[in-house]
């Protein structure tokens, strides 16, 4: 095979493409200490990361897969190359001209096939863009300006037009000494009865980019009237490089948006995604002619990064019409998921992202965002309204519906509160029999052995699963207080009582008070007994204990203050994210005209809550 490239080459192409630069293409990365960066694996399903990267050594290891290697080796993993086919994709991206053995800056081998279907695609966004300004596109010109996107919006999001031609692009393409199989595995063109012909005609086009900015499809809309062909939205057929499932349109443009907000919004449509960024919501994102699923779940999970409950929100808009219920269905599906919150927003009047920009500005696409509701209360609320509330028959009906929903929930805490909501959504007043029906929807789903809510029984309160990662960092600021607490100081004390969720938790909290706070002793095996001895449960006790043993995950041999602050810092963080959460609530059921003084007041305290969350944000950032 002609054409290998010079090794000097392969070494500036290493050099000139920093791993973290490009692997941050692909996964939200952040500091694991000691100069190295940690993430979600991009080869494997996994809840929290075990994936590194060494920026000084340039190379990356993920200690669940034991998949590692350089930038190379990161770039043939990712997305399915040969060698020369990485080499030459970090080399475009770096501005480095290759030169190859047998001479000369253009190789005599065959591109790669991918490699020719993306440049493929690029032309053909070239080609479809600068149509947009014909006289044959006037249509399409007027279709965007209806929905108040201007010519700046249209080259902010490359969208072109597919002229009213069989054989445009066949012709342009070829001109680029495109092969028609190229063209037809591209999903580009496609055969007719005398020749290859264009798949996409006479349509407005948005260019799909996958996670690195290249061009690996298209969706079409019909423009007009006499187009013989009925459906309204075309997209590119399945191909190499064009996996719907796996593709989210406007990742590329929402991808930092996203990692640096910790927040993703998905919408229904090419539209939606536009308006919102336009509005100032540049985390929006969209499925490809398809529904939201499993594999595009593990995308949006590598730029979130969310191995913590309270970390981001990834909010659904939907319809308020049945339609709408119905997808929201499908996405609570997928719920389990997702470690981060799930929201729905929901506009009652139907109003998609777009229409809403339209006719009620952007500060109204903006509010609907933030007038989202937790997936579950929607849910839960989904199936009460289908249920004759008024009649007993109809309440318990509602609630044996319901009480799967709610034993779903993976944090304990929150998951009791929903069911103690679900009792005041139903008016049965009665905690006690919801709570049992709530624990045996559990123990018939997912088993006893997930934490699910409970009473208590003679042995004591319940224990939290170690593994629940809503309630993470409640159980390291515990440790610290039961294995160091003269580095916790007087900060653990001070703490306010609400940063602890679990009943069980709560009463670890209460035994050290009780026991004179950490303040009150230097630790060792002397304060572990006074603890233990500070309760008659055998729960407590037992946890008591458990929590003097448990490796703390410092990542070095010992704690130190700086490692004791930031859980502390964080707890508070959690504590203070689920106050604002509240509050907001509240300020949604409060009519501001009818009841200015209580609006006023929560929205006051709101403000106060976001000041705070700021500052303890700001000092995690820090440290």
């Amino acid at each position: 095979m002609a054409g290998r490239i010079r090794d000097e080459d392969i070494a500036l192409v290493r050099e000139r493409s920093p791993i973290d630069e490009v692997v941050r293409e692909h996964v939200a990365l952040r500091s694991a200490g000691s100069g190295s960066l940690k993430g979600l694996c991009p080869f494997h399903d996994e809840k929290t990361p075990s994936f590194h990267v060494s920026p000084a050594r340039g190379v990356y290891f993920c200690f669940g897969c034991q998949e590692g290697g350089d930038v190379i080796t990161f770039v043939r993993k990712m997305e399915q190359l040969d060698f020369h086919e990485a080499v030459e994709r970090l080399a475009r991206r770096a501005g480095v001209e290759l030169r190859y053995e047998q001479g000369g800056a253009v190789p005599n081998r065959e591109h790669g096939r991918r490699t020719r279907l993306v440049e493929a695609h690029a032309a053909a966004a070239e080609f479809y863009a600068g149509q947009l300004a014909g006289a044959d596109a006037a249509a399409a010109r007027g279709f965007l300006a209806e929905r108040g996107f201007e010519r700046d919006a249209a080259d902010r999001f490359g969208v072109g037009y597919a002229p009213r031609s069989w054989d445009a692009l066949v012709r342009h393409l070829r001109g680029r000494r495109f092969t028609d199989d190229e063209m037809v595995t591209a999903g580009l063109a496609r055969p007719g009865q005398h020749g290859l012909i264009d798949r996409f005609v006479g349509r407005l086009l948005w260019p799909v980019r996958d996670l690195t900015g290249d061009v690996v499809g298209f969706g079409a809309r019909r423009i007009h009237d006499d187009d013989r062909i009925e459906a309204k939205y075309l997209n590119t057929p399945e191909t190499p490089i064009y996996k719907k499932s796996q593709l989210l349109y406007g990742v590329d443009l929402a991808k930092r948006a996203i990692a640096k907000e910790q927040r993703a919004v998905i919408v229904e449509g090419y539209t939606d995604v536009m308006a919102c960024h336009l509005a100032g919501v540049p985390t929006a994102i969209a499925t490809c002619g398809t529904s939201f699923g499993a594999d595009h779940v593990k995308v949006l999970r590598r730029l979130l990064m969310d191995s913590d409950a309270y970390r981001g929100e990834v909010i659904f808009t939907f319809d308020g019409d049945a339609a709408g219920q119905k997808a929201a269905e499908r996405a609570f599906g997928l719920e389990d998921d997702f470690v981060t919150q799930t929201f729905v927003a929901v506009q009652q009047d139907g109003l998609d992202p777009c229409d809403l920009r339209l006719k009620q500005g952007d500060a109204a696409v903006r509010d609907l965002v933030a007038r989202r509701v937790p997936l579950f209360e929607f849910a839960i609320r989904g199936v009460i309204d289908r249920h004759d509330a008024e009649t007993e028959e109809g309440r318990l009906h509602a609630l044996d519906e319901a009480a799967p929903i709610v034993a779903r929930i993976k944090d304990t805490g929150l998951r009791q509160r929903y069911a103690v909501n679900l009792d005041r959504w139903l008016g049965l007043l009665d905690e006690a029999f919801v709570l049992r029906r709530v624990q045996d929807a559990a123990g018939r789903g997912r088993g006893r052995d997930r934490g699910e809510v409970r009473p208590q029984d003679r042995r004591g309160t319940a224990l939290p699963d170690p593994r629940d990662p809503g309630l993470h960092v409640q159980r390291q600021a515990l440790k610290v207080a039961v294995q160091r607490p003269a580095l916790a100081g007087p900060v653990f004390d001070e703490l306010s009582d609400d940063v602890f969720t679990h009943p069980a938790y709560v009463a670890v909290r209460g035994v050290i008070a009780g026991a004179g706070g950490v303040v009150s002793t230097a630790g060792g095996s002397e304060w572990l007994r006074r603890l233990t001895e500070q309760t008659a449960d055998e729960r407590v006790r037992a946890l008591v204990t458990q929590l003097g043993v448990e490796p703390l995950e410092t990542g070095r041999d010992e704690p130190d203050d700086r490692y004791v602050k930031a859980v502390l810092t964080r707890l508070e963080e959690i504590a203070v994210t689920r106050q604002v959460t509240a509050v907001k609530r509240q300020l949604q059921r409060l009519n501001p005209v009818e009841n200015p003084d209580d609006y006023n007041r929560r929205f006051g305290e709101l403000v106060g809550l976001e000041r705070r969350r700021a500052a303890l944000r700001d000092s995690l950032s820090g440290m």
